[in-house]
């Protein structure tokens, strides 16, 4: 019997460190196990080359928003903008958005204004929110407290490495939590005592390649293959066989992204 495909639930395969190659890092996940891909458009008008990359492979989806790093550079996208590319059947969440206050402070009120017309996007679509949070806990926190009580929505917290704080805020609402190669890090153990901490069906596994490469591969490019090696790792911390924790990530992916559902 096969082993139980994993997701990687947010990439980043237009990047230029893929230039050219696009289709043999997906050959490599598929070897990998890695079923299915969620690559992630961080500029609006970079939004038909992700779309053109979604549609070229089976198994491939993406999502759409404006990085907080870059809210000051964009223009600020707008609720319909956001509604009109949810349309497509392979676009599966909007974002990602956030808030980065560790090299973008100065645009703290921009990142905000962006962040609550995303949200308002996954009210309307009702795709899931895929939130980046650095070096903002408080402001994040409260400002999808406020909004969640406005009106529901669901949420990925991809990449988590914020405080326990902000982990309990996100699943008090319901939201979910991914985790990539920085678990594996050996400097990360207060990171994976909160995921440890953390119901094991509000779980997802994700590479943020071309970035944050998991142990064995640190310090070289990540790509969607090597959450396979995340997730093996990652399988120890809830005391799972990797078989077990691959079907229950892709059971918890298959429930928020429900439009990339198997």
């Amino acid at each position: 019997m096969s082993s139980p495909a994993l997701v990687d639930s947010h990439c980043h395969l237009d990047f230029p460190d893929f230039a050219d190659e696009i289709d043999a890092v997906v050959a490599r996940a598929r070897a990998a196990g890695v079923a299915r891909m969620v690559t992630i458009c961080t500029r609006l008008r970079e939004e038909p080359r992700v779309r053109a990359i979604a549609e070229a492979h089976e198994g491939l989806f993406y999502a759409a928003g404006t990085h907080p790093m870059h809210a000051a550079e964009e223009p600020l996208a707008t609720v319909g903008e956001l509604v009109a590319l949810a349309e497509h059947p392979r676009f599966v969440g909007i974002g990602e958005t956030g808030l980065d206050y560790h090299y973008t402070a100065e645009s703290a009120s921009v990142q905000q204004d962006s962040l609550l017309v995303h949200i308002e996007a996954a009210r309307r679509t009702g795709l899931p929110l895929i939130i980046h949070a650095r070096d903002a806990d408080a402001d994040i926190g409260r400002i999808l407290e406020h909004e969640h009580r406005a009106g529901g929505f669901s949420c990925v917290m991809h990449c988590f490495t914020s405080g326990r704080a902000l982990a309990e805020t996100a699943l008090s609402l319901g939201f979910y939590l991914s985790i990539s190669g920085i678990a594996t890090f050996r400097s990360a153990g207060d990171l994976r005592a909160i995921f440890a901490d953390a119901p094991l069906d509000r779980i997802l596994v994700e590479t943020d390649s071309p970035y944050l490469a998991p142990q064995p591969h640190r310090g070289k490019r990540n790509e969607p293959a090597f959450v396979a090696d995340t997730a093996r790792f990652a399988a120890a911390i809830w005391d799972l066989e990797p078989e077990d924790f691959a079907a229950r990530t892709s059971a918890n992916f298959d429930r928020l992204f429900a439009r990339a559902a198997a």
